[in-house]
């Protein structure tokens, strides 16, 4: 098992969970985070630390989508190892559905 960001994190990307994890293993995109599946050890220490519970384990239904993109992003973006300043209106997105389509594939900046 690893543990996978989904579509909550779309233009909210709070980071609240990459200084919380040991590995370092979230990488950044322009709006979102992503988790490199291998070099996750599955310790579960970021899921609770999201305010937008966008970290599920890859064994939820819901998680299963977001699986392959997270592998493909997490070797394409930068590695982030501190929180960076979250976007000013993440908490306008913070619970809205349907935020897949709103998804950059453009890198972010750590």
């Amino acid at each position: 098992m690893t543990y996978v960001v989904t579509e909550n994190c779309i233009k909210c990307k709070y980071m609240d969970c990459v200084e919380v994890c040991p590995v370092d293993c979230f990488y950044v995109g322009e709006n979102m985070l992503v988790i490199h599946p291998d070099e996750c050890i599955d310790c579960g220490v970021c899921e609770p630390e999201c305010p937008a519970e966008a970290i599920l384990p890859d064994s939820d239904d819901k998680a299963t989508p977001w699986v392959e993109l997270n592998r493909t992003y997490s070797t394409q973006w930068p590695n982030i190892t501190r929180k960076g300043q979250a976007p000013a209106d993440a908490d306008e997105w913070k619970d809205k559905p349907g935020k897949k389509e709103l998804f950059d594939p453009n890198p972010g900046s750590p």
